[in-house]
């Protein structure tokens, strides 16, 4: 058998130097060291042999093993080493010529209105909070100072899912989420950016989804004059120094007194344009007194605790700080549009 062994070496080291092929040099380890390989038939022949010759036959079975796989294993080296002299030979790149250029991005000029008003009014030490897009009747309208068959509902034309669940038509019921969290604790201090949802029909300035940016303070003794002032230092941050605000009366049911809010004309100084439509005012949002019913609902007493509210659509500011004239653009994937505010 040792010398079935030795002969089986010699033939096996000798076809393995002569290799050129990695195909060949598998199908030769296979022959040799594989499971029905010849190194295992002869091995299986031990059967018959005596205590005392296995040890030696085994030894010299493991140095005719080892001396097969080194001369293979350097083999296969050899021919890893020439696929990838070839490869590099064959894929030379050179490195002098001109890059592909790839284009840049840019942020969307909605998203862009909305980071900026969210850190102008981080600045003021105001915090972000969102809610659910899919609401409650309760959070929605009933919290808000605005019971079933109200007829102010008749503004904001819903998308009800069941008689009691619709898509958002504000993002107000945030504020009153909010006010439950804090269990009556204050300062309230808070901004509620979020999309909301209305049946309008789609034209130049409504849209069935837009998104709005809400604002909520709680605590004791605030008053008008603290709106007005928190309302006029986001309209310098947000449509230059020069700018100027006045409040109209007017009503919300979740508000009182309420107001809308007008900023002076950012594009003629209030002398009178096509953009303020020669008024020298634009309209920009609606503001108010927290409704003493809405604090109830909140949870804070309206004999101690005081608040202030308002309200604004993205798309308007956008539209205003921009020039856009169709709120259709921002969601009609107009790549032409968009690459206008690339450099912004």
């Amino acid at each position: 058998m040792k010398d079935k062994l030795e002969a089986l070496k010699a033939e096996a080291l000798t076809k393995l130097q002569a290799v050129s092929d990695p195909q060949i040099l598998n199908d030769l380890r296979v022959k040799y060291l594989g499971k029905k390989g010849e190194l295992t038939e002869v091995l299986r022949g031990m059967g018959g042999l005596s205590a005392e010759e296995r040890p030696v036959i085994g030894q010299v079975a493991n140095l005719v093993r080892s001396a097969i796989e080194e001369v293979i294993g350097a083999k296969q080296e050899l021919f890893q080493q020439q696929e990838t002299q070839n490869r590099l030979n064959a894929e030379k790149v050179d490195v002098t010529l001109q890059g592909r250029g790839l284009p840049q991005g840019g942020i969307h000029p909605l998203s862009r209105v909305i980071q900026e008003i969210e850190d102008i009014f981080i600045g003021m030490g105001y915090q972000v909070a969102e809610g659910p897009e899919v609401e409650t009747d309760y959070y929605n309208f009933e919290a808000l100072n605005l019971p079933k068959n109200h007829p102010a509902r008749d503004m904001q034309d819903s998308f009800y899912i069941t008689e009691d669940i619709l898509m958002r038509t504000q993002t107000s019921p945030v504020q009153i989420r909010t006010m439950q969290a804090m269990n009556g604790e204050t300062p309230v201090k808070v901004i509620c950016p979020g999309k909301v949802f209305r049946r309008d029909d789609d034209d130049a300035t409504h849209s069935f989804q837009f998104h709005q940016i809400e604002g909520l303070v709680i605590g004791r003794n605030i008053r008008m004059s603290d709106l007005k002032g928190t309302l006029q230092q986001f309209m310098k941050e947000m449509f230059g120094p020069s700018a100027g605000i006045r409040l109209r009366p007017s009503f919300f049911p979740f508000t009182e007194p309420s107001v809308e809010v007008d900023v002076s004309c950012f594009k003629c100084g209030g002398e009178g344009c096509r953009l303020c439509k020669q008024s020298g005012w634009l309209e920009i949002l609606g503001a108010g007194m927290v409704h003493p019913n809405v604090l109830r609902m909140g949870g804070y007493d309206p004999e101690v605790y005081s608040g202030f509210a308002f309200g604004m659509g993205a798309e308007r500011i956008a539209m205003l700080k921009y020039g856009i004239d169709d709120i259709r653009y921002f969601y009609t994937n107009d790549m032409g549009f968009v690459k206008q505010f690339k450099g912004i």
